[in-house]
């Protein structure tokens, strides 16, 4: 059975409005700011652990969350945060922008044979250890080590990782692709 472990959502927050990072920064001073470095500062909570990118524009990014519940949580603090502190924003559109996991399928694969019999695929030992398939329904990027660990990366929702996994054993299975247990 595979374990599957969501280790990064990223979510971005658009508002309708510029944000006043002089503001956030005199009302935050926690906050990490260096215009000279990055146009966007740095907000970062303990509880959900997260960092979230404040640009001027009325964009937010959100990093670090393990759940897309948790970083839509994370968005709308920061915003209650800043609300309190009277840095007044509207209510933002937030959308899951990418999910990353890993799992760990428990039995070996032949990336040697999976990279002539899989399609979508590309695999050169001598530059990484893992070959890299490109899944077409979810879309989304795998990376295959021998061991059957995995990282899944640019899903939009957590069923998309399952699902790819799930669907990722599948056809590893009818390739004859698996080589017992790892």
């Amino acid at each position: 059975m595979e374990e599957v472990k969501i280790e990064n959502v990223v979510a971005t927050a658009t508002f309708p409005q510029e944000i006043d990072l002089l503001s956030v920064v005199e009302a935050f001073p926690s906050v990490e700011y260096r215009p000279r470095q990055f146009p966007g500062l740095v907000f970062r909570l303990k509880k959900p652990k997260t960092a979230t990118l404040i640009f001027h524009s009325g964009k937010m990014v959100c990093t670090g969350a393990k759940s897309e519940t948790q970083a839509r949580k994370a968005i709308n603090k920061v915003v209650k945060e800043l609300k309190n502190k009277g840095v007044g924003l509207s209510k933002p559109t937030i959308k899951v922008q990418n999910i990353v996991a890993s799992a760990s399928l428990g039995v070996r694969v032949d990336l040697e044979k999976g990279s002539s019999s899989l399609e979508r695929t590309m695999y050169e030992p001598e530059q990484f250890p893992g070959m890299v398939y490109r899944m077409k329904e979810p879309k989304v990027v795998i990376l295959i080590f021998s061991t059957g660990k995995l990282v899944i990366t640019g899903a939009r929702r957590e069923k998309e990782v399952y699902t790819a996994v799930s669907s990722l054993r599948q056809k590893l299975e009818e390739h004859d692709l698996i080589q017992g247990s790892a």
